[in-house]
């Protein structure tokens, strides 16, 4: 890809570790990266030349990154450039808090590069659809939509329909966790009656279908709420 067509990525936090490892990562899938330490830099940053997307630190020096948030939001040239917060603050209220202030999603750090990744291109993609690739990539598996095709590891997975759907959306959303009722609304849609407990009936196929080698299990069973894919299954 010509470099200037590769999304850039304005990476916003004052932790110089964290912002070359961030550097490393994004650089390695593709992406141009440009950096700033505080909120008044970012601000700066992002009017001169408007980035794809911001990976915006909560805690920043000067100004909070809810700030810096809100700020991007009221400026037109920035207005719709999503935003993924990146923070240490893990409570519902806080997560609430970041996305009312016109965030697009967060990641709680600790975090692994892989999922931050999947993120932003899930982010990408429903954003800017033509920056997107038809790759979905999560961990050691790659999803092409054009070909209707899995692998894993180097191998062909083999899905069913549903399988397929469910596997696309969890691999659009990393991290997150989806109820039940939220699967089958996306999933099967709104307007077909489906019992609730057929969803863990699709899920153990698609466990069956990914696992077959004895690779990581990267869905998690979150009880009482649901499931979720994630690398950190254990």
């Amino acid at each position: 890809m010509n470099s200037a067509l590769k999304p850039l990525i304005l990476v916003v936090d004052d932790e110089a570790d964290l912002v070359t490892l961030l550097r490393y990562n994004l650089e390695k899938e593709g992406f141009r990266v440009q950096t700033a330490g505080d909120g008044e830099e970012a601000l700066v940053a992002a009017d001169e030349q408007t980035p794809h997307l911001v990976l915006l630190d909560w805690m920043l020096p000067l100004m909070s990154g809810l700030e810096v948030c809100r700020q991007l939001r009221r400026n037109p040239k920035t207005r719709d450039v999503p935003v993924i917060m990146l923070t240490a603050r893990g409570e519902e209220g806080d997560k609430v808090r970041g996305l009312n202030s016109g965030a697009d999603d967060y990641i709680a750090k600790p975090f692994s590069p892989t999922e931050l990744v999947a993120r932003i291109r899930a982010v990408l993609r429903r954003a800017s659809p033509a920056l997107a690739e038809e790759l979905l990539r999560f961990s050691d598996i790659t999803m092409d939509l054009a070909a209707h095709r899995v692998r894993r590891g180097g191998r062909d997975i083999h899905l069913g329909p549903t399988e397929f759907r469910l596997l696309r959306h969890f691999m659009q959303h990393p991290g997150r966790v989806f109820s039940r009722e939220q699967l089958l609304d996306i999933v099967w849609g709104h307007d077909v009656y489906v019992e609730p407990r057929t969803v863990d009936v699709h899920i153990r196929r698609l466990r069956k279908a990914l696992n077959e080698t004895e690779e990581q299990d990267v869905i998690r069973t979150v009880r009482s709420a649901g499931y979720a894919l994630d690398e950190n299954t254990v």
